[in-house]
């Protein structure tokens, strides 16, 4: 019986295991998608809007906003209503349209338009500024109707029938936004700062999790029965590790996938990237492969190791940046793996890094998998003779 042999056994093994399957594959997907589609959710904003009676004026903004291809517009009768709906998070902010609004306007008076959101909440204040931009590219129609119906001829009707008419055709000054940190020690916001740190966080939380079937084989003396024929101990092992290393590299690559297919995630240099997805699977198989050794049964490495994995996570930047918290934690955070890991992925999507840029982390990735895969076959050795 060979290495080869063993990984084949253990992979046919984990397949027929649906548990596994779910916690292994299953739920990392599931979580990715969910999270993500919350993501993308935030480009669109719903908008209540509430007209006491704004008129035409009023008509007109509201299919202005309409029109806006970030924001969902949704009425409402009274102000109450549309206030209840923000604080159950129904809806992004609220929007309400004054009475008289129409004849304030053609009379040249100031007209406030009330728009409802938290301070202190970012969503609601990112769908306030969309609408405004609105009102204000509305406001800017009327105050040019106004203008020539001062200056020149025509009814205030009119001249913003001309002013909307002309609006497309005036040239548009075109502002463009460049990054111009080259040191940032973030991810990119959205989705392509949950992809790479779920991909640390379940690599290795699911390996933890999965020492289990480690302990499983040891409890029912498969082991033992391995060691009545010439197979070498050492070949138990290899193949035992080869087995966490393609599960962990097929968690890892699925969720690449996923990110890069469904929604556009870009995981720059492909060599580095391909390099550092290796890296951790390592991590992550040395993990797994170490579980099964320190754990004395799989109840306890299917509920401590997760346990220790989301722990880990935390300390190492997977919940949060590090670049947020005190320099003491992040010395704490860069005594595990994970640390190094998100390290890594911040130079590749937020500095446009190369796999020379990230050899230290990979370095010391691998040293995390080598020093693992050490205490793990130290253990397994005991354990087998």
């Amino acid at each position: 019986m060979s290495a080869l042999t063993i990984l084949s056994v253990g992979l046919r093994r984990i397949m027929r295991d649906r548990t596994a399957l779910f916690f292994m594959i299953v739920l990392p997907i599931a979580v990715i998608l969910i999270i993500g589609a919350t993501v993308r959710g935030f480009s669109t904003f719903r908008v209540g809007v509430v007209n006491e009676g704004a008129g035409p004026s009023g008509t007109q903004l509201v299919s202005a906003m309409q029109r806006a291809p970030d924001l969902d517009v949704r009425m409402y009768p009274t102000a109450t209503a549309a206030a209840t709906a923000v604080a159950r998070s129904e809806i992004s902010t609220a929007v309400i349209l004054p009475a008289n609004m129409d004849s304030d306007l053609r009379d040249g008076k100031t007209v406030a338009v009330a728009v409802m959101a938290e301070p202190a909440n970012s969503t609601q204040q990112a769908a306030a500024q969309e609408v405004e931009s609105v009102v204000t590219d509305v406001g800017g129609r009327v105050q040019a109707a106004l203008f020539t119906r001062i200056h020149v001829t025509g009814s205030y009707q009119q001249n913003l029938v001309r002013a909307t008419e002309i609006q497309p055709k005036v040239a548009q000054v075109d502002v463009q936004q460049a990054r111009v940190d080259s040191h940032s020690n973030t991810l990119p916001e959205g989705f392509s700062y949950s992809a790479p740190t779920m991909l640390v966080l379940f690599v290795f939380l699911n390996a933890l999790a999965g020492g289990a079937t480690i302990i499983e084989t040891r409890r029912l003396g498969m082991y033992e029965r391995m060691a009545t024929t010439p197979i070498h101990t050492r070949t138990i092992i290899a193949g035992e590790a080869l087995t966490y290393f393609c599960v962990a590299l097929v968690q890892a690559v699925l969720i690449v996938l996923v990110a890069a297919l469904i929604f556009g995630v870009s995981w720059g240099s492909p060599l580095a990237a391909i390099a550092l997805v290796l890296a951790w699977a390592m991590v992550g198989g040395a993990a797994g492969m170490l579980s099964g050794s320190l754990f004395r049964t799989p109840e306890q490495a299917s509920s401590i190791g997760p346990a220790i994995g989301i722990a880990l996570a935390m300390l190492g930047g997977c919940m949060w940046p590090l670049s947020i918290v005190s320099q003491t934690m992040r010395d704490i955070g860069h005594a595990t793996p994970q640390a190094w890991a998100v390290d890594a992925w911040t130079d590749l999507l937020s500095r446009g890094g190369t796999i020379v840029s990230i050899l230290p982390q990979l370095a010391v990735l691998v040293t995390f998998a080598v020093g693992f895969l050490a205490i793990a076959t130290s253990r397994m050795r005991r354990l087998l003779r």
